[in-house]
């Protein structure tokens, strides 16, 4: 299986990435690998400042070199959208002209609703210094544009990819990171707890008694008024910790431990 079919595997159908008059051949390949990040793998160039192929954009795409060497030029922006039927336009800055806009996620949820309806979607994205043209934005049918500080809103090219491709694939993604020969992706977010799992009240209770005996045993305790209060604070202080099964062992290891070792120094003396 070649490595462009490993990466499209279960999508059946993304946006594709139009950059319009990119300027420099590294742009175009770290945009690539952004791409291939969120298996984005349409590439359409219009009018590459530098010409193609771009030996700096092969180099600059780590693993999404296959992005690039698929990726199609056009001398037209009107042929290199001219088959799809919605098209976004990323811009920071204010146009002055009757249109749609977008943030990044309500963009990506209207590209997924399009697709699965049957459309082909596209996303331009305009030159490293300005940005897209009026005319050019007049093509696209929205604007999307990223809640960013408005002092300082320019994202390069690469950025931009990231960002729209992350939004794209975040619902339909199965995983998170990355799977390795030693462990497998992981399929969800939260407290990790490998050969182990929640302690249940049970274990709980054990560890407060058995805390509250050694306690009182080592004096912690000046007067019994204030033990109930102390040890209810304590109880809030570690159920805070949400303690694994082998965490509650352990800890109880601990205070065994450090008691034991009290009372042998003390029939020492």
């Amino acid at each position: 299986m070649s490595e462009k079919s490993t990466q499209s595997e279960g999508v059946q159908s993304a946006p594709s990435v139009i950059l319009v008059n990119p300027q420099l051949g590294d742009n175009i390949g770290t945009a690539a690998r952004a791409m291939a990040n969120f298996n984005l793998t349409d590439l359409r160039l219009f009018d590459p400042r530098d010409g193609w192929p771009n030996g700096r954009a092969n180099a600059a795409a780590a693993k999404g070199e296959f992005i690039v060497d698929d990726a199609s030029v056009h001398d037209k922006l009107e042929d290199a959208i001219g088959d799809l039927n919605y098209v976004y336009a990323t811009t920071a800055r204010p146009r002055d002209m009757t249109k749609p806009i977008m943030t990044p996620q309500q963009a990506a949820l209207d590209m997924h609703e399009r697709i699965a309806g049957g459309q082909k979607v596209g996303i331009m994205f305009g030159r490293e210094r300005w940005g897209l043209h009026n005319d050019e934005i007049a093509l696209a049918d929205c604007m999307v544009m990223a809640p960013v500080d408005p002092s300082y809103a320019s994202l390069n090219i690469a950025q931009a990819v990231l960002l729209l491709g992350y939004e794209w694939f975040k619902p339909i993604a199965k995983s998170i990171g990355m799977g390795t020969d030693e462990a497998a992706a992981e399929f969800k977010t939260g407290l990790k707890m490998p050969d182990t799992r929640p302690a249940n009240k049970q274990e709980l209770i054990g560890l407060f008694d058995h805390l509250e005996r050694e306690l009182s045993d080592g004096g912690f305790f000046k007067t019994e008024e204030i033990k109930p209060r102390m040890m209810t604070n304590l109880r809030n202080m570690i159920g805070r910790g949400e303690l694994t099964e082998q965490e509650v062992r352990t800890f109880r290891g601990i205070i065994s431990s450090l008691t034991r070792n009290h009372k042998t120094g003390k029939n020492r003396g």
